[in-house]
């Protein structure tokens, strides 16, 4: 999906309140926020770009900035920390699920709502997690994905980000009980905002529940352009039986793949601004896991 107006005032606000995650000084904020308000697509005048590709330009500047290619390291480190606290409780609710499978998916879908977690006490994120888990899940998705698992030998799933990677973890390991699949887990190749990386994926013992590989792009871009990966990567990807698309970074960049891709895609994320909810015709912040076939839930 290619930026919309809706996606400017999004993307300084998230560059905004990622400078202020860092601790940087009122002069330093002003210099930089500066910078970023002269890239083209955040000026109107560009709008052939996705919302990724407009902030790998925020975080080259950021990094610029700060000297530092991981800026937000301590921060995917506490957000991987926290959720690994309720794992047990996570996983109880998998297991006593009447179906295991769809809930693990619900929750991996949810997971995608973890900055909004990080500042309550892990009681208050269990009791968010199990309100939003009375959400319905869209049925033709979700017998769309079941259905793909079925017939699939290789999965490829592209990951998003810090603390979300725990749920996707458990999402896996539901999937290879009950599927005989070989699930690759892809990565971002440079460190950008607080999405998942090599460390942080081997943190939570993903290495253990999937092969992971770095997508090879060459900038921190937060999303996955088909083109820009490494060999390796596009090779797995148009050789899977399968794709797994997780969050919105991965959504708008993704879903400009072809149409062979596009086909054998299940995207999963939320609902969270009113181009998601026009496109995928539900309210806001509701879960979504769709094939671009079938666009609509």
């Amino acid at each position: 999906m290619l930026i919309k107006p809706d996606c400017i005032p999004c993307i300084l606000t998230m560059a905004l309140t990622s400078m202020r995650r860092l601790a940087l000084d009122e002069r330093d904020i002003l210099e930089l926020y500066g910078g970023i308000l002269q890239i083209p697509s955040l000026r109107g005048d560009h709008w052939d770009r996705t919302s990724p590709e407009v902030l790998e330009q925020v975080m080259e500047l950021i990094v610029g900035a700060t000297g530092s290619v991981d800026p937000f390291h301590d921060l995917k480190e506490e957000q991987n920390r926290r959720i690994m606290e309720i794992c047990p409780f996570l996983r109880q609710l998998i297991h006593d699920a009447s179906d295991p499978l769809k809930t693990a998916v619900k929750l991996a879908i949810l997971g995608n709502t973890i900055d909004l977690m990080m500042g309550t006490r892990p009681t208050d994120v269990e009791n968010r997690i199990e309100e939003r888990l009375r959400i319905p899940l869209h049925e033709r998705g979700y017998a769309e994905f079941r259905e793909g698992l079925s017939r699939s030998e290789l999965l490829v799933y592209l990951g998003d980000n810090a603390g979300e990677i725990v749920f996707d973890r458990l999402l896996i390991q539901v999937i290879r009980e009950r599927y005989p699949v070989h699930v690759v887990f892809i990565v971002r190749n440079v460190p950008t905002l607080n999405d998942v990386t090599l460390n942080e994926a081997r943190s939570v013992g993903m290495d253990q529940t999937a092969t992971i590989l770095e997508n090879g792009m060459d900038g921190p871009c937060p999303g996955t352009v088909f083109e820009r990966c490494s060999e390796e990567v596009r090779g797995l990807i148009e050789r899977a039986d399968m794709i797994v698309s997780k969050g919105g970074g991965n959504f708008d960049s993704f879903s400009e793949v072809n149409r062979d891709l596009r086909d054998k895609t299940i995207f999963m994320l939320l609902s969270k601004c009113y181009p998601y909810c026009e496109f995928f015709g539900v309210q806001l912040h509701r879960p979504v896991i769709t094939g671009l076939r079938h666009a609509v839930p």
